[in-house]
């Protein structure tokens, strides 16, 4: 039986209505593809303070969750992940690729220009047609 993991994923907007997008680094799994940043949820932990901890390990700075965007759940070829998309601010710092090879801010009509993890793919569609 696959494992199954819950993942939350910021949607992270910005001023000038861009979206950060981050390319997954060759040494990840599902390698060199892009994704919204985030991470597991920790037993016993909400997704927003998930969200909120693994935002400041994985791009050191801090954010305010806002509201949920989607969910999705994804079977991969080992394991099915269950993701947990949630609309969020940054509140301190500018966000630093510690564990991604890439980081970048697009417009969300641009956002379909870019080669996404499978799990991504409906957060992407339904910020595209908001």
């Amino acid at each position: 039986m696959k494992k199954k993991v819950n993942v939350v994923a910021a949607i992270i907007e910005n001023d000038r209505d861009e979206i950060l997008c981050a390319l997954r680094s060759p040494k990840m799994s599902i390698p060199n593809l892009w994704e919204f940043p985030g991470g597991k949820v920790e037993q016993n932990e909400d997704i927003y303070t998930a969200l909120r901890r693994e935002i400041k390990e994985e791009l050191h700075c801090e954010i305010d969750t806002c509201d949920l965007h989607n969910e999705h759940t994804h079977e991969y070829d080992t394991f099915i992940i269950h993701l947990i998309a949630i609309k969020a601010r940054i509140v301190n710092g500018d966000p630093v690729p510690t564990e991604h090879s890439k980081l970048i801010w697009l417009k969300r009509e641009n956002l379909s220009s870019l080669k996404w993890a499978p799990a991504d793919i409906p957060a992407v569609e339904l910020l595209m047609n908001e």
